[in-house]
């Protein structure tokens, strides 16, 4: 059961087909352009869409709004740096500020930043200042259907063949959990030997920790090694295998807004600061409120706690269940912030030019007003200046993000009951081509049409 009783409740909108219908065709077919209002069941993020304990709002109420020097600034770095261990601890109002920050501070034109998978943003941040972003996906994750247990971790052989290469590595970043890669764990062995791989070679070592606890979590329940160990003690051990860390708080900080940036080396601290200071805000509150700055502490407390863990990993493996029973299969085995469906699968007659997972996506959203996003060829294929597709991705997914302590198991459920009504007919579902097609981010600002 969720290890909480709901305190507050907020309203859900309850539409019908036909207003989805329109108000879908007036978005041109994308899901960002809809508004709350149009959405029953929206999972199309786990970022900064969570609900705040009580204890968290009871901590908002003793922010100080000092500029400088504030109090709240003070309990925030408490609580960082015993749980990270890194000398500089930087505020930043989300994650995508403080990877913008450290890659203008630490890529250069030309250079290479290798991850187990960049997701999209960070791609962006990447690209932006002139470097090269490589994705080294362990070779596990091509089965969708099997147990393996870190499908997230990154290919060492292809991680030391880069690294003692002729190619400039400006960094090597470790996205935990992989979000791009199906929402999988990656393992404390894996982080291990990557960490050594990079000190031998002298290439900084970057965690993007978004979802560090849930995959301590998964860590503990899936690496015999660290059975026993409580998700906290994990998650320690995994940011002093790195040099630093890149971290949005709008998921395992289970606030509304919110990051950090933090390091180890000072020179390198010096650089971001100064471009801290510029861009987000004065070093002690970094584009936050001091409220955000302790909701935040108290969320970094919270999240670890076994209890909520459990409930909230167990939910999404009940949602994958349900959602198998209704004939739609997705990533095995079920991560923890989201299910990833298996779109080609299940809709055989849509091919990746007509944007298969897109198709499902839109289904969920036409059927039942459920918001969600794919991760397919719309989001990692290679398009052409007429927006036709060149490169498919390697599988069309379509991801289900669950927000934290929002939604209970019968809202999951109607989920998967939406999912078996698109499984009793696939072949009526449609594809879609492009209209609109952003060189950049193409998701958040594309806009489609169907194809019947």
């Amino acid at each position: 059961m969720e290890p909480y009783r709901i305190k507050v409740v907020e309203p859900i909108p309850i539409t019908t087909r036909d207003h989805r219908e329109r108000v879908y065709a007036a978005a041109g077919y994308n899901q960002f352009n809809l508004t709350a209002d149009d959405v029953t069941i929206d999972l199309l993020s786990d970022s900064g869409t969570g609900a705040l304990s009580a204890d968290q709002q009871a901590a908002g109420m003793r922010g100080d709004e000092t500029y400088a020097g504030a109090r709240s600034w003070f309990r925030f770095r408490d609580v960082a740096e015993e749980l990270t261990g890194y000398r500089h601890i930087f505020p930043v109002h989300q994650g995508r500020a403080a990877e913008r920050i450290l890659f203008g501070a630490l890529l250069k034109p030309g250079q290479l930043s290798v991850s187990n998978t960049h997701f999209d943003t960070t791609r962006a941040n990447v690209e932006i200042v002139g470097a090269i972003a490589r994705d080294l996906p362990s070779p596990a994750f091509s089965d969708l259907d099997s147990d393996a247990p870190f499908k997230g971790d990154i290919d060492l052989v292809a991680l030391e063949e880069v690294l003692s290469g002729p190619e400039d590595v400006g960094l090597v970043l470790m996205t935990i959990t992989n979000n791009g890669g199906g929402g999988q764990p990656v393992s404390m062995a894996n982080l291990e030997a990557a960490s050594a791989l990079c000190r031998k070679h002298g290439v900084p070592f970057i965690l993007d920790a978004a979802r560090f606890a849930e995959n301590a979590w998964l860590v503990t329940q899936r690496e015999a090694k660290y059975a026993g160990h409580s998700p906290r003690d994990v998650a320690k051990l995994a940011f002093r295998l790195a040099d630093g860390c890149v971290l949005s708080l709008k998921k395992d900080g289970i606030v509304h807004i919110g990051g950090m940036l933090a390091l180890n080396d000072t020179e390198l601290a010096k650089q971001c600061e100064l471009l801290l200071i510029a861009t987000e805000g004065f070093r002690t509150y970094g584009g936050l409120s001091g409220r955000d700055l302790d909701m935040c502490a108290q969320g970094l407390i919270e999240v670890t706690d076994p209890l909520y863990l459990r409930e909230r990993a167990e939910s999404t493996a009940y949602l994958a269940e349900c959602a198998r029973q209704a004939g739609v299969d997705s990533v095995r085995p079920a991560g923890v912030h989201a299910v990833y469906l298996n779109a080609a699968r299940l809709l055989p007659h849509i091919p990746p030019s007509r944007f298969t997972g897109h198709a499902l996506a839109s289904e969920l959203f036409l059927a039942g007003g459920i918001r969600c996003a794919e991760v397919g060829s719309l989001y990692l294929g290679e398009i052409d200046g007429n927006g036709d597709l060149v490169t498919p991705a390697p599988f069309e997914l379509v991801r289900l993000a669950i927000p934290r302590r929002v939604y209970t198991r019968s809202h999951l459920e109607y989920v998967a009951e939406t999912l078996a009504g698109i499984a009793k007919a696939p072949e009526d579902v449609p594809g879609y081509r492009l209209v609109e097609a952003p060189a950049m981010l193409r998701p958040f600002r594309c806009r489609l049409e169907q194809v019947r």
